[in-house]
């Protein structure tokens, strides 16, 4: 009995021992249930997921004191202690967000960038660019496809938002790019100095652009230059109009290379062959040449070197608009330009540092003549020669791994030396000082802000300014997040227009930008609202001389102009949709009014496109390996005024003689690239062959007029030639690139 009596006790107690105790509970953020929560009890396998609604429940045969743990990606661990015994246990936890780096909504109102690996759609990549029919393989050019920038055909530079193409500033690795564009004549834009293949990445900032650049009224492109090469490479690119080779050497440590290239381009042989509406006397004519090298240190810094050289010359005949005086007018330029660029990275313990500066010198030498009967009658020349130097140091330390705090100083220097046909004579000097401050500030991964200031003086002007910066995100879905940002932004006369002495002040913007943003994987939409008002814009007056002839230059008089630009844009992108099909939208619409320069009043500018409409496609057949692209691009007509001066009562003042607006805008343009195996199978060479069409139907656009002095007769500003085909081939050896075009490509 006593040997029964010890059994069903000892049972008993085993079966206690191994009775199952319930333990539920309910998990939340923001008081809402949270779903895919793994509950455990740490250091056994007992445990649930939470539902839909946060809830949990499991049973556990476990006693005493544990630790109910709750993780999920998105959130940080909770740990709670509690007492299992054989009582039913209710537990509830509240999480906190778990801020990270990929999940952390970006601040990107008036801003595309194209090297954040966070993005699902990229913009702008080199692949982009050469891609793009219409492009011509240049940035420039390719960022007229993006909403906010205007189709401007007849000079050169960025037309960002109703601004000038001049108020819009490029920069190579935190240094700024003075004179991006080559140099050329009047109706005729300069094309990009530097080679699309040099740059990783970049962001292109249509308006609200960080505190760590300035001295720009509407926009900023920051480019990024290559790191090392993965190994030694030589290219060689041949077309009817230009050949260049280049290399790139990886030593064998892989901890430096060194490269260079030249090149040599000539229309002589398609102004041959094309019905060009140019008249060149002297066809276009370029020679190019450029060196780098990069250095990784032991310590982990890197040096980045750029340097490059490059001339062009090239002669335009005109028909005179005053054949009682000549009958054509030439104009001939000849132009130099050298720049080079250092910068050095490197991070001290939880510092980052970014230091670098740059040189550049450009001569356009411009002679302009007439004649009547074959026999020079008048001759005019413009030489103006510039040194720029730019310094730059940025210092920045991460607060954690969304927050960081950035600030530094930058000296820009200006020296231009003009003569303008013995009459003027000027030698222009400034230096610009600036510091900044930044601030990013990951509130959580839905809500983050950037808050900066920069402070500037001139010492042409002999004046500062302070010019604060603020933007903020939110995510309000999944993939929806919203934007907006505010800020002051300065920018020095042009220095052309400082031909006599005069009492300048900075050129003013005021920038308001609101963003809303769905980007999912392989897809994009954006639609961007903004406002900008400009204060303080130069107004000119003429300056004039005779010497055979009527001549005048324009000087800035006074700081009295003024406008505002206020429009929608709208992009989309889709890489998802249709198999091995890339395509964009964008659509930008416009309202802007000026009153500067030589305007006698507020003007509608005649370089802003109310309506501007394009489309791009891409269509890639990996078994042909071979790629279609089109592009289409539609703008409304242009303003265009002939503004002539009258005396009245001594004084000098401008009137609208004529005015009207240019037929609309439409260009389409074809390309194909084919990347054909060259070799043995395990040979490494790249090949692309490039066939483009610009301008495919035909269209004869119209940029703007020239008028006579009297205004009685004009001729239309055109491009050069209305349809242009090129051909070209581009091989490299040493590494093989071709499965990782076809990647970008799909």
């Amino acid at each position: 009995m006593k040997i029964k009596l010890l059994f069903l006790v000892t049972f008993l107690s085993f079966a206690l021992n191994m009775a199952q105790t319930k333990i539920s509970g309910r998990v939340t953020y923001k008081n809402k249930g949270v779903a895919e929560v793994n509950v455990t009890l740490k250091d056994t396998y007992d445990g649930a997921t939470t539902d839909i609604n946060g809830n949990f429940s499991f049973e556990t045969s476990e006693k005493g004191n544990k630790t109910l743990l709750f993780s999920h990606p998105k959130y940080i661990e909770v740990e709670k202690q509690i007492l299992v015994d054989n009582q039913e246990i209710s537990v509830n936890a509240e999480l906190k967000e778990q801020i990270n780096e990929i999940d952390a909504v970006v601040v990107s109102a008036g801003s595309i960038e194209a090297s954040d690996k966070k993005r699902a759609t990229a913009l702008l990549t080199p692949i982009d660019i050469y891609t793009t029919a219409g492009a011509d393989g240049q940035i420039s050019s390719a960022l007229n496809y993006l909403p906010g920038v205007q189709k401007v055909g007849e000079t050169e530079g960025l037309f960002i938002r109703g601004g000038t193409g001049t108020e819009s500033k490029i920069f190579m690795d935190g240094s700024l790019i003075n004179n991006y564009f080559s140099n050329s004549v009047p109706g005729i834009a300069g094309r990009d100095r530097f080679n699309t293949s040099l740059f990783k990445g970049n962001v292109f900032s249509s308006g609200g652009y960080s505190s760590l650049y300035g001295q720009a009224l509407s926009g900023a492109l920051m480019l990024e230059s290559v790191d090392l090469p993965d190994q030694s490479s030589y290219d060689f690119g041949v077309s009817p109009i230009f050949l260049n080779a280049g290399f790139q050497r990886l030593t064998e440590s892989k901890n430096s290379s060194f490269g260079a290239s030249l090149g040599y381009s000539n229309l002589k042989l398609m102004q041959d062959v094309f019905n060009f509406n140019t008249d060149f006397s002297e066809a276009p004519e370029s020679f190019n040449g450029d060196f780098n090298f990069r250095i990784k240190t032991k310590a982990g810094g890197f040096f980045k070197y750029y340097g490059m050289y490059d001339s062009n010359r090239l002669g335009v005949k005109t028909e005179s608009l005053e054949p009682e005086e000549y009958d054509w007018s030439l104009v001939q330029l000849k132009g130099k330009n050298t720049y080079h660029n250092l910068s050095f990275k490197q991070k001290f313990g939880k510092y980052l540092l970014n230091a670098g500066t740059s040189y550049s010198f450009n001569r356009s030498d411009l002679n302009f003549s007439t004649e009547k009967d074959d026999v020079e009658n008048g001759k005019t020349k413009l030489l103006t020669d510039g040194n720029y130097i730019n310094f730059k140091t940025v210092l920045e330390r991460k607060v954690n791994k969304i927050s960081a705090l950035r600030g530094g100083f930058e000296l820009n220097g200006t020296s231009e030396k003009l003569s303008f046909n013995e009459f003027v004579q000027k030698h222009y000097k400034d230096l610009i000082s600036s510091a900044f401050v930044e601030t990013d500030l990951g509130f959580s991964n839905h809500l983050s802000a950037k808050i900066g200031v920069r402070a500037e003086y001139s010492s042409y002007l002999e004046k500062s300014n302070i010019a604060p910066r603020l933007a903020l995100a939110y995510r309000f879905a999944k993939d929806w997040t919203t934007s907006f940002a505010y800020g002051i932004f300065y920018q020095n006369p042009e220095s052309r227009y400082i031909n006599v002495p005069v009492d300048l002040d900075f050129q003013k913007a005021h920038h308001y930008i609101f963003q809303v943003q769905r980007t999912s994987e392989g897809r994009s939409l954006r639609f961007e609202a903004f406002y900008k008002k400009y204060d303080d814009l130069i107004k000119v007056k003429n300056l004039s001389f005779i010497d055979g002839q009527n001549q005048y230059v324009q000087t800035a008089d006074n700081n009295n102009g003024y406008g505002f630009a206020k429009g929608l844009e709208l992009f989309w992108r889709d890489k998802k949709t249709f198999e091995n099909i890339d395509y964009w939208i964008s659509y930008s619409y416009l309202d802007s009014k000026r009153d500067f320069m030589n305007y006698p009043v507020s003007l509608k500018p005649n370089f802003a496109s109310e309506h501007t409409l394009s489309a791009v496609a891409k269509r890639f057949i990996p078994k042909w390996k071979t790629g279609f692209n089109l592009s289409y691009t539609y703008a409304k007509g242009r303003p265009y005024y002939d503004i002539a001066t009258q005396d009245v009562n001594g004084e000098q003042q401008y009137f609208v003689r004529h005015e009207g607006r240019l037929k609309d805008y439409n260009a389409l343009n074809f390309s194909v690239n084919y990347l054909p195996n060259l070799g043995k199978n395990d040979a490494k060479a790249f090949t692309v062959l490039v066939l483009s069409v610009s301008n495919v139907l035909g269209s004869k656009n119209v940029y703007g007029y020239n008028f006579s002095m009297d205004g009685s007769r004009n001729s239309a500003v055109v491009p050069p030639v209305n349809t242009f085909v090129f051909i070209g081939a581009f091989i490299s050896f040493g590494v093989d690139k071709t499965q990782n075009a076809i990647n970008n490509n799909l």
